[in-house]
């Protein structure tokens, strides 16, 4: 039969494919791990990991296994935070996964606001590529799932959905700063500086190019949003971003933001677990950035 500590160990060293990884992340000695996976393994006459030379892998029973595992230490964490909100201390946990420009921008004071309001509650954010925040959901690494233009996936639920433009990116001093709005082939004739192509920005950008017949040659690609901010507000050349992308550098006055003539788009969207429940301190959450990057996105609408 589980109990709370088997739970634990079998997640851990999923996680990290290596027992002896997992026992220095529990502080506890490789050999107890091992030893009771292998019990547990002998009960159920079935493998739940293959043995590779440099790591461990979950067999077909060990995923169904591990899923069953993810939700149980779920609801007992969810249930945690209904006995904390009944005393009255509204205690819990959230786990998201976010875009690396989203990371790099508004989400750090969005979370500040939310842990104010809610001291009690611990946040935990990863930086992925687009590309990995679906699985990351639905293996149970997070609860959420921020990111723009995301993989539709039958085991992922939308929590909500906004539709966020993107314009270009100048320093105030670059010739174009002072315009209102900017046509796309005017901006590509600078120096380009792009997301580089594993991001989910650069694809849009490339299709939005291609329509007005321009092929991009940037003289900078990066997986950075920092550093292609931090290039552009050093001279002439031109970047592709989001609104919420440059924020706070817009209020600064480091970064001028002007919106492209062609109505360009980006679809974020905030994904879960098609069938996980949500506690109360992730709901409070949710209910908290969806307000606060609908009223972001409409002050540049």
């Amino acid at each position: 039969m589980l109990h709370a500590r088997m739970l634990s160990y079998l997640d851990e060293v999923a996680r990290c494919g290596s027992i002896r990884k997992a026992a220095a992340n529990l502080n506890v000695a490789s050999t107890a791990i091992n030893r009771q996976i292998i019990a547990l393994e002998q009960e159920l006459g079935e493998p739940l990991f293959e043995r590779m030379p440099r790591r461990l892998r979950l067999t077909a029973a060990g995923e169904v296994l591990i899923e069953h595992v993810r939700e149980t230490l779920k609801s007992y964490d969810r249930t945690r935070g209904r006995l904390d909100a009944l005393k009255g201390t509204k205690q819990g946990h959230v786990s998201i996964a976010t875009t690396l420009g989203l990371a790099a921008g508004p989400i750090a004071k969005i979370i500040h606001e939310y842990t104010q309001e809610h001291p009690h509650v611990r946040i935990v954010l990863q930086g992925l590529f687009a590309d990995g925040i679906p699985n990351a959901v639905i293996s149970g690494d997070v609860d959420l799932g921020l990111g723009f233009n995301l993989q539709r996936n039958a085991k992922l639920k939308t929590l909500f959905g906004l539709d966020v433009p993107f314009g270009a990116v100048v320093a105030p001093s670059h010739p174009l700063a002072q315009r209102e709005k900017v046509r796309l082939s005017e901006a590509a004739t600078y120096p380009l500086v792009l997301a580089e192509q594993r991001m989910s920005l650069r694809a849009l950008v490339d299709l939005a190019l291609a329509r007005v017949s321009v092929t991009p040659r940037p003289i900078v690609e990066t997986n950075s949003i920092e550093l292609m901010k931090q290039y552009v507000h050093l001279g002439q050349a031109v970047t592709f971003l989001n609104p919420l992308d440059v924020a706070e550098d817009r209020l600064a006055g480091r970064l001028r933001y002007l919106p492209i003539g062609e109505t360009l788009t980006q679809s974020m969207t905030l994904i879960a677990r098609h069938r996980g429940t949500i506690d109360p301190a992730t709901s409070r959450f949710v209910e908290h950035l969806k307000r606060s990057l609908t009223q972001l996105t409409e002050s540049y609408a």
